[in-house]
């Protein structure tokens, strides 16, 4: 279904009933991501995909300050509303996770846990911010002078998603080219690492149980989850074997499990 959110249109899947959890994709993704999932997840809950902004086939706008992640929550919020979702379960997945945790941290009151996959609260040093933000404009204006395809061709040949495999990869591709140049251009520009405000020092204002999950082979972001947990006054976090950076379709079956069990702690605690 589409609704209108603030000034744009945002495409969602919904499934099943009960408390709600919303789910977020990562860059070059949608809410299709997560179809595999919804026979699990709905037995007990409503779940709530949206594409995000310039994702699927929610709205693309031209203008990338429409597409800061402070703007991407406040959507978030709007959604919620026009749903009548007071409070919600929160996973999000990369630049997903990153949406999820602005989220919790400019509308807290709405979020009753956090599930973080393979995410990060943006980059401290000013210095690095400034270098991803000019690669980030790069391959922005790369993705618009080459197309979605040929960008995808190169993207699928990123070492964060060496892991994946064949069968993996050829699923995501068919989802990756159903997206807009426009789109994907202005997600980098609006919510990439290096334009996204750095979040570390907003860590331990978050009261909710906040799960951290990260693929073992994913050295990286292993090391930024144990940063992160020092500085959440309720963090916890999951360390999955045998998997890299998309945990989810890696490991689909130990991740389904592990949202199962975060769900039902949370549920017992409320």
């Amino acid at each position: 279904m589409d609704v209108s959110v603030n000034d744009i249109h945002m495409h969602i899947e919904m499934a099943g009933i009960g408390q709600s959890m919303v789910v977020l994709h990562g860059f070059t993704g949608s809410s299709s991501n997560w179809q595999s999932f919804f026979p699990s997840w709905s037995r007990d809950l409503q779940v709530i995909a949206p594409d995000l902004i310039g994702h699927g086939r929610s709205s693309a706008p031209e203008d990338a300050g429409r597409y800061t992640m402070d703007k991407a929550a406040d959507d978030l919020a709007a959604l919620l509303d026009q749903l009548e979702v007071q409070k919600a379960y929160v996973l999000g997945y990369s630049m997903g996770g990153r949406l999820a945790l602005t989220f919790a941290i400019r509308h807290p009151d709405r979020v009753l846990s956090l599930l973080l996959e393979s995410s990060s609260p943006g980059l401290e040093s000013e210095q690095k911010r400034k270098e991803r933000m000019e690669r980030d404009e790069a391959l922005a204006d790369r993705i618009e002078q080459i197309g979605v395809e040929a960008f995808v061709n190169e993207w699928e040949k990123v070492p964060l998603f060496a892991t994946q495999s064949a069968e993996i990869r050829k699923q995501l591709r068919i989802q990756r080219l159903q997206n807009r140049e426009r789109g994907l251009a202005g997600s980098l520009r609006g919510m990439g690492t290096g334009a996204q405000r750095p979040l570390w020092q907003k860590l331990s204002s978050l009261e909710m149980p906040v799960k951290l999950v990260v693929g073992e082979w994913d050295h990286k972001f292993c090391r930024i989850a144990e940063e992160m947990n020092e500085r959440l006054p309720d963090g916890d976090i999951v360390t999955v074997p045998n998997a890299g950076h998309t945990i989810h379709v890696e490991q689909s079956r130990f991740f389904d499990k592990i949202v199962d069990e975060w769900i039902i702690k949370n549920e017992r605690t409320e």
